[in-house]
């Protein structure tokens, strides 16, 4: 891997089309990586190992973003021989699959002219008088997966010794019966030794052979039974307490969160990442006797600071008002609500409300527009616990290892089917109505399923933090966990539901209809 990243940063001649293609086969790994992640029981981590593969996902994210930035500058180089005939501006658009990149040249610089409108969509800018003065562009990078938020954290330490605590005595026990049976063995062919003095030499050597060869298989045979069932409850009891803590919730929250600062536990960005800059305009390549020749500057590709740091050259005070902004919604992601926009500190690594203003949405026409103080990535986010918690559940047995899923929210009713060890999004259904989703119909292991219905807007999963965000009628973890095991077990032959009767009863009972 360190060998394709070094080979990639050499490459500078890439046009954006090769570069959103190359990314593709990037962003495959960071994904393989996160189910790595995710998928690995921590039991069979070990620190080093997820450092590594954390740096490596970081690793492959800052690439792509470099590279970007590498082909925007090669892009802007020619803004000049790409200019529209009306406005004399360069506009250009560049779409694929996880990629949609708008980016726009002032090479006119005309003052009138601050409306700028991106040719066969709604995504646009209403920037200042003295941006529209600028030798400046604007790129508009929308990421359609999000590379900016950090990382889900990994499971404490706390985690594997809660696992330990349940295995090492096993461990321990299944020791202690080797060396017992071990001992046994010793002690009897001792003696045999010292009881067949009395008899014949060579009857003896014969008898003592075979009854020492029968007492050996027959003690390896129980060795190996005892040690088997030692292993069984192991594997057992190590399965159950991962099961536990699936379900056992946290004890306290993960962070202390500042004013503006968003809870990533509490809200979820949908639709990736707008990456939002304001570009210097580099020199333009000039045509002389049939060669183009351009200035490469050496600090590369640089950003414009709005509004500048210093202000005192000028006179008004609202000379910097915020740009407005106009963005399309992804499609393929469902707002439940209107969707906040937030936006990046850098500084502080975490998003914030503050900055934006005027922020409206049209849900027909999918398109949000606000005002932003000072550009940088954006997103927009959702309740995460907004389909919690449920009005009601059903799991109906379709056929053997086959069942149904519904689960009835205030805004949707969904429905999965579980075959074996897949999982399938049957159906959506919003206001009563089917709605469509790229997912449905689509067969997918556990955790990239969830991750998928998660990033889709669909979350009906909830999390070790969701207690804090949503009243819930808590459970004992380990009635919770064998509830579900005996599910599991039985839903093949039988239909299983909500009961209203769950809530009234204590947290050592758990009451659902059959």
């Amino acid at each position: 891997m360190n060998t394709f990243i070094s080979l990639w940063k050499e490459e500078t001649s890439e046009t954006f089309e090769e570069v959103i293609e190359k990314s593709k086969l990037v962003l495959s790994l960071i994904e393989k990586l996160k189910l790595i992640l995710l998928e690995t029981p921590q039991s069979d981590f070990q620190d080093k190992n997820i450092i590594q593969h954390q740096a490596s996902i970081l690793q492959l994210q800052e690439l792509l973003q470099l590279k970007f930035n590498v082909v925007t500058e090669i892009l802007l180089r020619q803004a000049s021989t790409l200019a529209d005939l009306d406005s004399g501006n360069m506009e250009k658009i560049i779409q694929s699959e996880n990629v949609t990149v708008y980016v726009w040249a002032n090479l006119k610089k005309n003052p009138r002219y601050r409306s700028i409108r991106f040719s066969g969509t709604q995504v646009g800018f209403e920037i200042p008088r003295i941006l529209a003065t600028s030798n400046i562009a604007l790129r508009l990078l929308h990421t359609h997966y999000d590379h900016v938020s950090p990382l889900h954290p990994i499971p404490t330490p706390s985690t594997e010794e809660h696992i330990s605590t349940i295995t090492e005595p096993v461990e321990d026990e299944v020791t202690d019966v080797e060396k017992e049976i071990s001992k046994e063995v010793q002690e009897e062919s001792t003696q045999q030794k010292r009881g067949s003095n009395v008899i014949h030499e060579e009857e003896i050597k014969v008898e003592e052979q075979d009854d020492i060869e029968v007492e050996m298989n027959s003690a390896a045979e129980d060795s190996e039974t005892i040690k088997c069932d030692q292993e069984m409850r192991l594997l057992s009891q190590t399965i159950s307490a991962a099961q536990f803590l699936l379900v056992e919730n946290a004890t306290e929250k993960p962070d202390f969160y500042e004013d503006n600062e968003v809870d990533l536990c509490q809200f979820t960005t949908l639709g990736g990442v707008y990456h939002l800059d304001i570009l210097e305009l580099p020199p333009q390549c000039k045509p002389v006797k049939g060669w183009m020749i351009v200035e490469i500057l050496k600090e590369g590709l640089q950003k414009y600071t709005y509004p500048p740091e210093i202000t005192e050259d000028f006179e008004t005070e609202n000379v910097f008002p915020p740009i407005e902004v106009m963005l399309e919604v992804h499609k393929n992601v469902i707002f439940f609500e209107d969707p906040m926009v937030v936006r990046w500190d850098a500084e502080g690594r975490h998003w914030r409300t503050d900055g934006i203003s005027n922020v409206f949405y049209k849900p027909e026409e999918r398109l949000i527009t606000f005002s932003l103080e000072t550009f940088g990535p954006v997103t927009l986010i959702q309740d995460t616990h907004i389909n919690m918690p449920y009005q009601s559940w059903e799991l109906r047995p379709l056929d053997i290892n086959k069942v149904l899923l519904t689960v009835t929210t205030v805004f949707t009713e969904i429905q999965i089917q579980i075959k074996e060890n897949l999982c399938m999004l049957s159906s959506i259904k919003i206001k009563n109505k089917e709605h469509f989703c790229i997912l449905k119909g689509k067969w997918m292991s556990p955790i990239p399923f969830i991750v998928a219905l998660k990033e889709a807007g669909l979350n009906i999963f909830p999390s070790g933090h969701s207690h804090f965000y949503v009243v819930i009628n808590n459970k004992f973890p380990l009635v919770e966990m064998k509830a579900y095991r005996q599910m599991a077990l039985l839903s093949s032959a039988f239909e299983f539901g909500w009961s209203k009767w769950n809530l009234a009863c204590n947290s050592t009972n758990v009451v659902f209809k059959w």
